[in-house]
This record gives C-alpha cells, sequence and structure tokens, in this order.
C-alpha cells in the first residue's frame, strides 16, 4: 500500500486537479492514501483572513476572491460542487474571532483550506471514474490541543488509522487532507506550516505503507533552491540522515517531522515531480554507509539576530541558560544558529511577531534585548572553499560556525539593530 502526497502547487487549478487523476491512472491496480493540501495560495489567503477578522477589520473582499477562485476551478472541472457551504463554514469560524486565542482561532479557520481542496479532488477523481472516498482526517489523526503545532497521540491515531482506513481502501483510494488534526474536544489542530508531509509520514508509519511518495513541482531533492541558486544539481538518493540535517537547517522539500515516523519502520521516502511524473525523483532511505554529497545549500531569509544580556551584569552561565532555552521551548520558538560568550547570549530565529513578541515580552523582565533583522542565514552542507567563496564575497558578515561537515553564515545587506 502507498500513500501520496500533493502540495498545494499540484492542485492550484483545474488543469493541476486533472494531473493528479492521470497520476493515479499510472497505479491504476492500487488502491493509494492521498494526502491533499490547500489549493495554491489559499493557506496564505486564509491567513490574512483569519487576521483581519481576529483584528476585527473588514474580510469580506478577501473571503469573496477565495471562494470565486475555488469557483473557477470547480467551474473548469465540470463538476457538481456547492462551494457555498464552505463560504458558510468558514464565516461560522470567523464569527468566534473573540473566543478563542488567536492561534486557536487561526487553526479552525486556517484548516478548511485543505478540507475544501480535498472534497474538490475527491468529486473530480469520482467524476473521472477514479473510484475513491472523501474522509475527513480529523477522525484519524488525534492531537492535543497545541495550537498551530499540535502533538500527534500516536497509540489514538494507530488505532483509528487501522481501524478505519482498511475496509476503505478495499474499495478504492481514500482522499483526505494534509496539515490538520483533531482534538477530543472536537477542534481543529494545524500540525505547522507545510505539514502534509507529516501527515502522510504519520498514515505511512500507523498503516505500514511500502512507501511515502510525496509530489512535487521540482525533479526531486536538489542541492539548493533553484530560484536562489541557478547551479544547483538534482540528489537521487538521500539517507534519512542527510535528510534530517537539511530540514533541520531549513531545507523546504521536505517537512522536518516527516522523517522519523518513516526511518522507525524503515519506509522509503520518494520525492517525484508531478511535472514529470515518470521520472525516478529522489529515495530516501536506510543506508548506514558513508556516502560522498556535493556542497547542500539552504538559504533562510527574514531572520533576526536577538541578544540576551543579563541586567545585572552577570555571567550567561548554566542557571540563565536553562532559564532561556525553557523560555524558548515554552513560547515555542526554534533557534536555528545560537551563540554564547560571558555576558551573553545570541541566537538566530525566525522573525515570526506572533512567537517573538511574548517570549521578548518574558525575556525584558530579566534581560536587556537586542535585536538586528533584515537578515538572512546561509547555511551549507559538505563546503569546500570555492563553494564558501564564491557565496559569501562581498556579502557582510554577522555571525559564523563550522563543524566538520557544516559551515554557517549570517549574512546581512543592511544591518538594524533596535532594543526591545
Amino acid at each position: 500500500m502507498k500513500v501520496f502526497k500533493f502540495g498545494g502547487a499540484s492542485v492550484k487549478d483545474a488543469e493541476g486537479i486533472r494531473n493528479v487523476g492521470r497520476i493515479l491512472q499510472m497505479f491504476e491496480n492500487e488502491n493509494i492514501v492521498i494526502i491533499v493540501s490547500a489549493m495554491g495560495k489559499t493557506t496564505n489567503a486564509l491567513e490574512q483572513i483569519a487576521e483581519l477578522a481576529f483584528n476585527e477589520k473588514d474580510f469580506d473582499d478577501a473571503l469573496n476572491i477565495l471562494i470565486q477562485n475555488h469557483q473557477q476551478i470547480i467551474s473548469a472541472l465540470q463538476i457538481d460542487f456547492n462551494i457555498e457551504h464552505y463560504k458558510q463554514l468558514i464565516q461560522t469560524q470567523l464569527s468566534q474571532s473573540k473566543q478563542f486565542s488567536y492561534p486557536k482561532f487561526y487553526d479552525q479557520v486556517v484548516s478548511i483550506g485543505e478540507i475544501i481542496s480535498s472534497a474538490i479532488l475527491s468529486s473530480y477523481l469520482n467524476h473521472a471514474a477514479i473510484n475513491n472516498t472523501w474522509l475527513d482526517v480529523r477522525t484519524v489523526i488525534h492531537t492535543d490541543e497545541t495550537w498551530r503545532e499540535g502533538i500527534v497521540d500516536w497509540d489514538k491515531t494507530n488505532v483509528s488509522c487501522t481501524t478505519i482506513l482498511p475496509a476503505l481502501l478495499e474499495k478504492g483510494h481514500v482522499v483526505t487532507q494534509g496539515f490538520i488534526g483533531g482534538t477530543s474536544s472536537g477542534l481543529v489542530t494545524t500540525l505547522g506550516r507545510e505539514g502534509s508531509d507529516f501527515t502522510g509520514a504519520v498514515f505511512s508509519n500507523c498503516l505500514n505503507a511500502e512507501g511515502l511518495w510525496i509530489w512535487k513541482d521540482v525533479p526531486g531533492v536538489l542541492t539548493a533552491d533553484p530560484k536562489e541558486f541557478p547551479f544547483k544539481t538534482q540528489l537521487h538518493e538521500l539517507t534519512y540522515y542527510e535528510a534530517v540535517e537539511m530540514t533541520y537547517y531549513g531545507a523546504q522539500v521536505i517537512h522536518p517531522k516527516t522523517i522519523k515516523p518513516l526511518q522507525n519502520k524503515q519506509i522509503p521516502l520518494y520525492v517525484r515531480s508531478f511535472i514529470n511524473p515518470e521520472a525516478a525523483g529522489t529515495r530516501i532511505y536506510a543506508d548506514d554507509s558513508d556516502k560522498t554529497y556535493p556542497p547542500i545549500i539552504v538559504l533562510k531569509k527574514n531572520q533576526l539576530l536577538m541578544s540576551v544580556k543579563a541586567n545585572d551584569f552577570s555571567f550567561i552561565a548554566e542557571n540563565n541558560l536553562s532559564n532561556i532555552y525553557n523560555l524558548f521551548a515554552d513560547y515555542k520558538v526554534k533557534a536555528n544558529m545560537i551563540q554564547t560568550a560571558a555576558l551573553s547570549f545570541s541566537a538566530v530565529v525566525d522573525n515570526n511577531p506572533y512567537t517573538l513578541n511574548p517570549l521578548f515580552e518574558k525575556l525584558a523582565e530579566e534581560y536587556e534585548i537586542l535585536t538586528n533583522d533584515n537578515l538572512q542565514l546561509l547555511t551549507i552542507r559538505h563546503y569546500t572553499g570555492e563553494i564558501i567563496e564564491e557565496l559569501t564575497k562581498g556579502k557582510e558578515i554577522l555571525l559564523e560556525q563550522r563543524s566538520r561537515q557544516t559551515i554557517q553564515f549570517l549574512i546581512s545587506d543592511q544591518r538594524r539593530g533596535d532594543s526591545k
């Protein structure tokens, strides 16, 4: 049994939906669990709508545009589908903006993108005589109430998967949603931005799949983002270890949490192109042998450097470090790079005000906080002197860290510091 995941780019329009049908026909003798993301930039649009509603601003125009975009796809596919039902569902969730915290409210609204896209795909596949059943993933993937980063209850999820899915797969494909889960109280959680890959890994693990296929708009895993670095090459094979390292440092091709559920059961991951579906793509699998890789480049934009100093000029010793690390964990802020000195602790983080501002407020009770924004974090795995020279020439480097296999540079085109 296979698990397929189709991201937003693969279902962004009617032709994309039809192409999913053609790919499934390449596997016509198999019944597949199909995980689908929201269409195109729907998640971004719903994030904007949720933010407008939460701040009591008018969201009608943005919502109408979103619904019209989906209606155009439905009309082009010539399927019987009532998009107004889903508009009303969004409006109902938006009306609860004052009942929930923003992260909780966010999950209830933004998750509807996956509900709509999966329902449209399922309807089209049935229209095209490709048998399938639409499954509400909220009844299968169970999480706690950690909003925007739901933690999977593996025991309950495993029971639901093994109880519900086999009977559905006997009848045809199963179409369900990525990115979201359900709580015991009947609310929705999201599994982290771009979390549909992780959804595929959860299903693969629970169902002991022969593999997880992630269909993307690139030929496989590349040594660099082709939008940023034209000299990229394709990696035809990767170990779990190397894939984890790449995602940890910010490579966008796979969600960071995807590998562990697969590695636990030695399930291979295939990254394939929905544009050229017959091409081999990249295989990620268990292999303990030493492999030689070319330089692998990851660039994270919109980074912020924060420096923490004790107000009384005391050393940043173990007790202060422990306190700072605990606060990072409590406020769910991931440090992408860390540097410590006698009197200060510095971390490079994603510049997200919703997560950073509460952390800054808490840290300011005991520490002085300094920040620099407009930064980029460049990571090179398996670096060479030539590639370092090529990528850093003429750049203003604020921080540098080096290990045996990895080197990182915090780069700024424009340095700006503010106290918070």
